[in-house]
Parts: structure tokens; sequence; C-alpha cells
């Protein structure tokens, strides 16, 4: 289950513990315990965050084509 999840998963609790220098396990446990004790509104700010990195990833893959001539 947890390789499925770190597969398909965004990648916003890897990223978290790089930037923080914390493990991911750690970041993961407190998104599912947070989860259960506030009924879900950390899904809305994990996918928050999730949303933020792609749309930062796909400006940084976009194509300037103005800038090269």
């Amino acid at each position: 289950m947890q390789d499925f999840f770190e597969k398909y998963a965004f990648g916003v609790c890897t990223r978290l513990g790089e930037k923080l220098r914390i493990p991911t396990s750690g970041i993961r446990l407190f998104f599912i315990y947070a989860s259960f004790l506030t009924f879900g509104s950390p899904v809305i700010l994990y996918l928050a965050l999730a949303f933020i990195m792609n749309f930062r990833k796909m400006l940084r893959r976009r194509d300037n084509s103005i800038w090269y001539y």
C-alpha cells in the first residue's frame, strides 16, 4: 500500500521533507493523524500544495520561445 501511494501521490510530503530536512514518514503520519482529528481538513492543504507544486513545475518547463530569437 505504501508503494502505491509513493508512486501515485503528488510528492508533497517528500518535497516538504527535503526542504525542512525531516523524515517524510513523519510528515505523512502528521497528515494522517491531523486528518483524523480535524475531519479531513489537512487533505485540502495537501491538495493545495500539490497544485502549487505542479503549477511551479509547469512554469519551469514552459518553452519561452520569444526569448530565444
